[in-house]
């Protein structure tokens, strides 16, 4: 979904942003001068409530490699007064303006899935797997068994 633009005005590149929450109308694109790999090729700009401009965060250029190979910017805006960073991403050009879109970005699933995939060699059902039978008793008490001692070597 677009949410914004940015058009050469005044030898800048100066655009805005809005959404049901956000509103920043006066946002410019400044060039990072870096030799540097990593480094961005924009930071993004805001014109504060003290008529200030204040750094809000930074692009870097990407490259679609699974769709079309068309290059873009993508990076996000961060401020303490949002909840969490806006990530977009611009399509265009300097000459002919940039279409400000945003994406949520995809939660990592660091834990796996929910479910286990079935391990070779137990039964699929749990009978027989696992950790066995329960060591409580019907009153919630340890159940003894006096075999048990006989059963595990140590």
């Amino acid at each position: 979904m677009n949410i914004g633009e940015f058009n050469v005005r005044n030898d800048r590149l100066q655009g805005w942003i809005a959404t049901n929450t956000i509103d920043l109308p006066r946002l410019g694109l400044r060039p990072v001068q870096s030799n540097h790999e990593r480094a961005p090729v924009y930071e993004i700009i805001a014109l504060n409530v003290g008529n200030r401009w204040v750094k809000l965060g930074a692009l870097w250029e990407a490259v679609a490699t699974r769709t079309t190979g068309e290059a873009f910017l993508q990076g996000s805006i961060d401020d303490p007064s949002l909840p969490e960073p806006l990530s977009i991403a611009l399509f265009g050009t300097e000459q002919d303006g940039f279409r400000v879109a945003w994406r949520r970005p995809q939660r990592r699933d660091d834990f796996g899935p929910t479910t286990r995939p079935e391990r070779s060699g137990y039964p699929a059902d749990g009978e027989g797997g696992g950790f066995g039978d329960s060591t409580a008793g019907m009153s919630g008490g340890l159940a003894t068994d006096n075999t048990l001692d006989e059963e595990v070597p140590f």
